[in-house]
């Protein structure tokens, strides 16, 4: 802590999010299919031999914390700033800072950037040369996929670790510590907590920790205004402090996940009136009305999917209307939602097609793009065959043309097996037609082949 972590009296004002960061990798809950033991990220910091990194997560899940620790721990040259306030002349003082250190001290230099996704290309194109000869170590820390985000070539001179959000035991263990400590938390006032107390602080932050921490912050706040001499935080100080009403849990916990039980069930088994009373009931208790807002928007792909392809767009419309509305009136579209969903048609076929791919790539890894679809925008790709053999569906007859699109390992494999209701019926007796259509001209040419 410096002297601008502190007022005139020497305490410490900062919040108390920031006051109970981990020091280091020891004290840190949570992420510890990054931090276990013998993980390279931990062995990486221990030894400091750090590399360039992107840590990528939610809001609250660790990455500046991470890359506090790594500060503290490395005798690299540490420079920190944010992308939103700094641009390329920025990046140009960095580098000419890091080339100095290197001339003078033998020391490299770890530049962390908070919020890497909002960097340009131009920006990201300065980083480049220097990561590539490791005069920088870059520490980029996200909350965007840097798959979209990051520049491919710096990306491919990153390794990328993914941040979980905390679990509801990682999330009592940082309020409780938090509440106990009497060095930066709240262990000098002696409180006590409710479980029922601390069980609304760790809902309502939904794995963010610096959410729980803010939370735990204004009940003990509103505690020592409201009832002076009190020790004890209760479930309405929370709710108070959070104007955010508890959900009717029972003493299992269980209650919250029950109401989106009944309600995503009463949607998939086509009870509108059933969906509207869960609905109404998960709102009345406080439920956060987008996250029900997107439990809808994943229910149109998972449960309605191309049975009625207007599902996906009623549900984000809905989701869009609230956020634009608000409370109350922006009910009135998530239960216009909920209806549509009940009523229309159901398929489970996107959901089941797709659990096939990904199964189907955990098996087989990264097989090779077929060479006649791959792209072909040099002299040099042409020359090694790239695009070489692909027929222009529009150049054909309804602008169908046997031709694989799979790699050769998965020639005719099937994901996608549309049902018989709603709009896949149309879809399934469309594929059947093509399939008949290839297999015909396939039969066709092969007959043109044998008489040649």
């Amino acid at each position: 802590m410096d002297l601008f972590d502190q007022n005139e009296n020497g305490a410490d004002y900062r919040p108390l999010a920031d006051r109970m960061r981990p020091r280091t990798v020891d004290e840190f809950v949570g992420q510890s299919h990054l931090l276990g033991a013998e993980s390279l990220l931990r062995r990486a910091i221990a030894e400091d031999k750090l590399f360039s990194m992107i840590l990528w997560g939610p809001a609250g899940s660790g990455k500046t914390t991470l890359a506090r620790i790594i500060a503290r721990e490395t005798k690299s040259h540490f420079v920190s700033f944010s992308a939103v306030l700094s641009g390329v002349k920025e990046i140009r003082a960095v580098v000419d800072d890091a080339q100095s250190q290197w001339r003078h001290y033998r020391r490299r230099t770890i530049l962390f950037v908070d919020e890497i996704h909002r960097f340009n290309k131009a920006q990201q194109d300065a980083f480049l040369p220097h990561v590539e000869t490791g005069l920088i170590t870059l520490i980029g820390a996200t909350t965007e996929n840097p798959s979209f985000e990051v520049i491919s070539p710096l990306l491919s001179r990153l390794r990328v670790f993914v941040l979980k959000s905390f679990s509801e035991a990682e999330l009592s263990v940082i309020v409780q510590r938090a509440l106990h400590d009497g060095e930066r938390g709240f262990g000098n006032l002696s409180l006590e907590m409710e479980p029922e107390a601390l069980k609304h602080i760790i809902w309502s932050a939904d794995g963010d920790a610096r959410m729980a921490l803010n939370s735990l912050e204004a009940a003990v706040s509103l505690l020592q205004v409201e009832n002076e001499g009190e020790r004890k935080i209760t479930r309405d100080v929370v709710e108070k402090a959070l104007q955010k009403k508890l959900l009717q849990y029972d003493k299992g916990g269980e209650e919250h996940y029950n109401l989106i039980s009944a309600f995503h069930k009463s949607l998939r088994g086509s009870d509108p009136d059933a969906a509207l009373y869960w609905l109404g009931r998960m709102l009345v208790a406080g439920e956060d009305p987008l996250y029900v807002a997107r439990r809808m928007v994943r229910f149109a792909s998972e449960d309605v999917g191309n049975a009625d392809p207007a599902a996906l767009s009623i549900a984000v419309s809905a989701m869009q209307a609230f956020q634009f509305i608000g409370l109350p009136e922006g009910e009135l579209a998530l239960a216009q939602a909920a209806v549509y969903l009940a009523t229309a048609p159901k398929s489970n076929a996107l959901y089941l097609g797709y659990g096939k791919v990904r199964k189907t790539i955990h098996e087989t890894g990264s097989l090779s793009v077929p060479m006649h679809i791959r792209n072909a925008p040099t002299r040099l790709m042409k020359d090694l065959g790239y695009g070489e053999g692909y027929r222009y569906a529009h150049d054909f007859d309804d602008a169908i043309v046997p031709q694989e699109y799979l790699p050769d390992q998965l020639r005719g494999q099937t994901y996608y097996t549309p049902t018989n209701r709603g709009y896949e019926k149309t879809i399934a007796e469309r594929i059947r037609q093509w399939r008949e259509l290839r297999e015909s001209m396939e039969k066709s040419n092969n007959k043109k082949k044998g008489e040649t």
